[in-house]
């Protein structure tokens, strides 16, 4: 069989040989072997092992698809993120200091969203396979806050009350103050003893809430977050940081960045994670595009005390972002945009001459293209920070301090 070099990692985790060549699992600087299917190796043999090389920490990471990564060193993995954002900088022409990763501990992962389906015998619930739509059940997982892998058999029971024969449901589970929170969608059509077996079942596993396709089907107790403190109760389904030590770690370089500033601008601002936290040092407006979320963070800051006026608008920021004479009033920004980046409100950003602005972002391409206009327009990329919140994954986050140049 013909031997294969492993020149470097992809961006989905498989290491990359001369042609290009995919492999699965394999590190830089491995020789393996393969039968070649495609660009792609299968049935792939280790020949000589990188020493980065380690014993993935999870007896379910060879079949499971939650997570990519564990047979690479934490060190190793660590230095392949900061390069990922160091390489797409490049490819933009920027370059800038890098502050030290943060990455969230093992058994930290607060929210996951599973697949449960009906068997013959029962039900099931895990993540999809590597590769595959095949469930993996997951009782030793090592990603998953303890708490959070009770959502597993809530999971398996609102498959066998709920899912068709055909359909996986996706089960989005999130830890709350009082317990779990729980958004089921691809369920059956809500009728009248659906309902009622669902409503049974959210007290019976003594869950927050219960939403079934959008619909709230029973509150048992309000489903509170707490942001740095402050109280929010977020809409069914509503993003939220993947773990609080994420979390935390932005935040504190979010507000670092924007220190010293009485009025803020806070862009796709959700439930208020950086908003609600400013708004301890400066009136915020924050603008967002779900009214639901928008509503649960103007709720938040009236339950909240000691906070500065926080103002909330409704605005799609991708159809009609701010201009720029909507934002030179404020002295800081705080953006916090999808996977595809900001690149209509970013340009406005770059016309309105703003000192400062903290960049989050969960995508590092789209980030360096957004950051090139930023600075085409006379800003310095001071520094950023790389956010690993999703350990063992392919994911990356980071956060970013712009300031506007003198010049």
């Amino acid at each position: 069989m013909t031997d294969y070099r492993i020149r470097r990692l992809g961006h989905l985790g498989d290491g990359i040989a001369e042609g290009p060549v995919y492999v699965p699992g394999a590190l830089p600087g491995e020789v393996v072997t393969g039968i070649p299917d495609g660009d792609h190796l299968k049935d792939v043999r280790i020949v000589t092992p990188s020493s980065d090389r380690v014993a993935p920490p999870c007896r379910h990471f060879k079949s499971c698809g939650g997570c990519q990564m564990q047979h690479l060193s934490d060190s190793a993995l660590a230095d392949w993120k900061i390069d990922i954002v160091r390489t797409a900088l490049q490819a933009q022409g920027l370059q800038t200091d890098f502050l030290p990763i943060h990455t969230s501990p093992p058994n930290s992962r607060r929210r996951a969203t599973f697949a449960a389906r009906r068997t013959k015998k029962g039900a099931m619930a895990g993540f999809y396979g590597k590769r595959s739509d095949a469930i993996v059940e997951i009782p030793d997982c090592r990603l998953l806050h303890p708490r959070l892998m009770a959502a597993l058999p809530v999971a398996e029971k609102l498959a066998e009350t709920g899912a068709s024969r055909k359909t996986a449901l996706r089960v989005a589970a999130t830890l709350s103050e009082p317990g779990l929170d729980i958004a089921v969608t691809e369920g059956k059509p809500l009728d009248g003893p659906l309902r009622m077996a669902l409503a049974e079942l959210c007290q019976a596993f003594d869950l927050a809430r219960l939403s079934w396709d959008g619909e709230t089907i029973a509150t048992r107790l309000p489903p509170e977050q707490r942001i740095d403190g402050i109280s929010v109760v977020p809409p069914a389904g509503a993003f939220l940081q993947a773990t609080k030590q994420g979390e935390e770690t932005l935040r504190t370089d979010v507000l670092g960045i924007v220190d010293g500033a009485s009025s803020i601008i806070d862009l796709f601002a959700g439930c208020g994670t950086f908003s609600l936290p400013a708004a301890r040092k400066a009136a915020v407006h924050a603008v967002e595009g779900d009214p639901a979320m928008t509503v649960a963070l103007d709720a938040g800051w009236r339950r909240a005390k000691g906070l500065r006026k926080v103002t909330t608008e409704t605005r799609d920021l991708f159809r009609q972002p701010l201009q720029a004479e909507e934002l030179s009033g404020f002295d800081a920004a705080i953006i916090d945009p999808p996977r595809a980046g900001a690149e209509a409100q970013i340009a406005q950003l770059a016309q309105s001459g703003l000192p400062v602005i903290a960049h989050v972002s969960c995508n590092p391409v789209t980030f360096a293209r957004d950051a090139a206009l930023l600075v085409r327009h006379g800003y310095d990329l001071t520094h950023l920070r790389v956010v690993d919140q999703f350990r063992w994954s392919v994911h990356v986050e980071l956060v970013a301090k712009f300031r506007k140049n003198a010049s």
